[in-house]
């Protein structure tokens, strides 16, 4: 009796197999058939933000759905990824996240709410490296001069950020550790508050992304010393990188990621790729990233799964020399 009921289950089970299989191959050939939402961790009008918005405008043109980006900020990033993390896996929920939350952060929160690594990597789309730059008055003229100065002024400096744990921090505690340099760290809210104390010469040193500092190094208040890419950026073409200005291994950027909740169809997935790379492959699109500072890249699924991985290692092993204590 046993052995004949599990002959008669196969073929029911098969069944199902063969039904979801159907249903999940119909949907993703219908998709997208209303619009989709995008989750962005950080406040509207940031440099994230405003990147993101770029991409999916010209998106939406090929996959034939707009979509509709809610920004979720908190946590430093962490509320909207959580949210992400928890809903519906059908496509109609998308998540743009960061180096923070998708990295950094597993070694600065105890607890995020959420596993990055269960997340269904769609692709890296944009890379922002961060920019030294200096006031225009303090006496420095090269990466070099300014490491020089900063030991002989140890904890004297000052750089400014966005808060514990953002790019422009860790960029900074990156650098001392690279450069055995010892510099004062002075986390802001916003970077609105950051420039006048820039400005002003009390906080005189910064690891920003272009957007923050462009006005400026146009203005010549500020000046850039170098990028942190492994190359130089194109709308930086005669600053040069902090390994051609003499400071070799100091490589660190902020990068932009496009993700599904977990579970999330893999011909879902497929599509939504394909619709990034051709975005980020237009050159109307490519120039204003480039305005914004950022670089446009699009690896793919395996590819950002990967660098997440290595990038989280990365700033674990740097977090941890640095003694900042999870929050």
């Amino acid at each position: 009796m046993i052995k004949m009921m599990k002959t008669s289950l196969l073929p029911a089970a098969m069944a199902v197999a063969i039904a979801a299989s159907g249903a999940i191959s119909a949907q993703a050939q219908n998709y997208p058939t209303k619009p989709i939402q995008v989750i962005v961790p950080f406040a509207g009008g940031s440099a994230s933000d405003v990147v993101t918005r770029i991409m999916l405008n010209k998106m939406s043109t090929s996959l034939g759905q707009s979509f509709v980006v809610e920004n979720k900020p908190g946590a430093g990033g962490n509320t909207g990824t959580a949210l992400a993390t928890r809903a519906t896996p059908d496509g109609y929920t998308l998540l743009m996240s960061t180096s923070g939350p998708l990295a950094a952060n597993k070694s600065l929160f105890k607890d995020l709410g959420y596993e990055p690594k269960d997340l269904t990597p769609i692709s890296l789309f944009a890379t922002l490296p961060n920019v030294v730059v200096i006031n225009a008055n303090l006496p420095p003229k090269t990466l070099t001069e300014f490491v020089a100065y900063a030991k002989a002024n140890p904890k004297k400096l000052n750089y400014g950020s966005v808060g514990v744990g953002s790019s422009q921090h860790l960029a900074g505690v990156y650098f001392e550790q690279i450069t055995g340099t010892q510099l004062t760290h002075v986390p802001y809210r916003n970077i609105a508050q950051y420039t006048p104390d820039f400005l002003a010469g009390q906080v005189p040193v910064g690891f920003q992304f272009l957007p923050n500092v462009l006005g400026m190094v146009k203005n010549n208040t500020a000046r850039p010393l170098a990028v942190t890419s492994p190359t130089r950026m194109t709308a930086l073409p005669d600053v040069p990188t902090a390994a051609e200005a003499g400071v070799k291994g100091y490589e660190t950027f902020g990068w932009l990621a496009l993700l599904a909740p977990p579970g999330t169809p893999q011909p879902i997935i497929d599509k939504i790729y394909k619709a990034l790379a051709e975005a980020v492959k237009d050159e109307s699109v490519r120039a204003r990233f480039i305005e914004q500072g950022a670089e446009p890249t699009a690896p793919g699924p395996k590819a950002l799964a990967d660098f997440m991985a290595s990038e989280t290692v990365k700033w674990h092993d740097i977090i941890k020399k640095a003694g900042i204590e999870p929050m």
